[in-house]
C-alpha cells in the first residue's frame, strides 16, 4: 500500500511544482519584459532633463552676462553724470537705454531659465518613478526565483504583488500620472 501511495504522491508533487514554476516563468517574463519598456522610456526621460538643465544653464548664464553689461552700463553712466561734462547728456542717454533695455532682456531670460528649471522638476518627478519601478520589478524577479526554488505559495503571491505595485507605478509614469512617494524618493535618493 505504501508503494502505492509513493507512487501517487511523486506524480502529483510534481504536477504542483511544475505548476508553480509554470506560473513564475510566466510572471518573471511579463516583469522581465515591462521592465525593460520602462528602462528605454527612463532612459529617454533622462536625456530630456539633461537638455532642460542645460538651457537651464545656458539661460542663467546668459543672464548673468546681461547683468554684468547692465552693471557696466549703470557705472558708466554714473562716471559720466560725475564729470559732469556737457557733451555728455547724449552719451548719458544712450547707456540709460542701454541699462532699460538689458532690463527687459533680463526679465524675459529670468522667465526662461525659470521654465527650464520647473520643466526639469516636473520631468524628474517621472524619472524617480521610473526609478521605483524598476526597483520593485527586480526585486520581485528575485522573488520569483526564490519561489521556484522553494515552491512556496505564499512567496508567489507576494512577489506577485510586489510587480504588480512596479507595473502600476510603471504604467501611471507612462500615463504621466503622478504616483510619486516622497518618502520612498528621499529613501532611495
Amino acid at each position: 500500500m505504501t508503494e502505492i501511495v509513493d507512487t501517487i504522491q511523486e506524480p502529483i508533487e510534481q504536477a504542483e511544482k511544475n505548476k508553480i514554476n509554470s506560473r513564475v516563468a510566466l510572471f518573471v517574463a511579463i516583469t522581465a519584459t515591462f521592465m525593460a519598456l520602462c528602462n528605454v522610456k527612463d532612459g529617454n526621460i533622462v536625456q530630456a532633463m539633461s537638455q532642460a538643465q542645460a538651457h537651464s544653464i545656458d539661460a542663467w548664464s546668459y543672464f548673468q552676462a546681461k547683468s554684468t553689461k547692465q552693471s557696466i552700463a549703470e557705472n558708466t553712466v554714473e562716471l559720466l553724470r560725475q564729470q559732469n561734462a556737457a557733451g555728455n547728456e547724449t552719451v548719458i542717454n544712450k547707456y540709460q537705454e542701454q541699462i532699460s533695455r538689458y532690463e527687459k532682456e533680463k526679465a524675459e531670460i529670468k522667465a526662461q531659465a525659470e521654465g527650464f528649471q520647473k520643466e526639469y522638476e516636473d520631468i524628474n518627478l517621472f524619472d524617480d518613478q521610473f526609478d521605483m519601478t524598476e526597483a520593485l520589478l527586480t526585486i520581485s524577479i528575485a522573488m520569483y526565483g526564490i519561489t521556484s526554488l522553494t515552491q512556496k505559495k505564499w512567496l508567489l503571491y507576494f512577489a506577485s504583488g510586489v510587480s504588480l505595485t512596479g507595473i502600476i507605478l510603471g504604467l501611471a509614469a507612462f500615463m504621466k500620472i503622478s504616483l510619486h512617494s516622497e518618502l520612498i524618493s528621499r529613501i532611495l535618493g
